[in-house]
């Protein structure tokens, strides 16, 4: 994942955050970072830890729309969080700065040499997370339950480099994650291992094919 502030000296990056009207907040695990925060325009940037943020229905069913760790960034330029039901819930201590979406074409900071870089920088950041979206939607656009499950195991498998790999998230999570039952998709791991396609022990899945 490409840094924010990759090719740039500290202290571009120290009077990048004075213009950008930045402020930092550190939560603890199961935090909803969403509760205190009543404006929309902002770039949030992950420093340390991790998040996911959760759509929630009328019926209480909850999908994990995204799972962001260190590096990542969301807020205006990813899709709109200032609705109901969405929540932002911090799976670990978690660090996050925030910086003014409309101060990025302040004058003061597109005159500064390093904004050219930050801009780059920017653009690669959304980029690398827009093939992470198309490869969400991959997933949730397969018609059955285990095209979803197969699908989701290569991807990772690609991601680690090893058909062995353990996943970041738990199986309730990962049924949020692909939007399907937790039983039925349960159900056809059970069945994934009995025609030999994978091995589980815990989060650690081999894949057989």
């Amino acid at each position: 994942m490409t840094n924010l502030f990759a090719n740039m000296r500290e202290k571009e990056i120290k009077k990048l955050m004075q213009v950008l009207k930045s402020n930092t907040v550190t939560y603890r695990k199961n935090i909803n970072i969403l509760s205190n925060r009543t404006r929309d325009d902002y770039i949030a940037i992950i420093d340390s830890g991790s998040l996911q943020i959760i759509f929630n229905d009328y019926d209480g069913n909850k999908t994990i729309i995204e799972e962001l760790n260190t590096g990542e960034i969301f807020g205006s330029l990813t899709y709109s969080l200032n609705t109901d039901e969405i929540t932002c819930i911090t799976k670990e201590e978690t660090k996050i700065t925030y910086i003014e979406y409309n101060q990025i074409t302040n004058d003061e900071i597109i005159k500064s040499d390093f904004y050219i870089i930050f801009i780059k920088n920017l653009i690669r950041l959304l980029s690398d997370q827009l093939n992470i979206c198309n490869q969400r939607i991959e997933l949730l656009t397969q018609r059955t339950t285990r095209d979803k499950i197969l699908g989701y195991f290569k991807q990772q498998s690609t991601i680690k480099g090893s058909k062995t790999f353990i996943m970041n998230i738990t199986f309730t999570e990962l049924a949020a994650y692909l939007s399907v039952d937790r039983c039925s998709m349960t159900r056809e791991i059970g069945y994934l291992k009995e025609e030999g396609f994978i091995k589980t022990n815990g989060r650690k899945i081999t894949l057989l094919y």
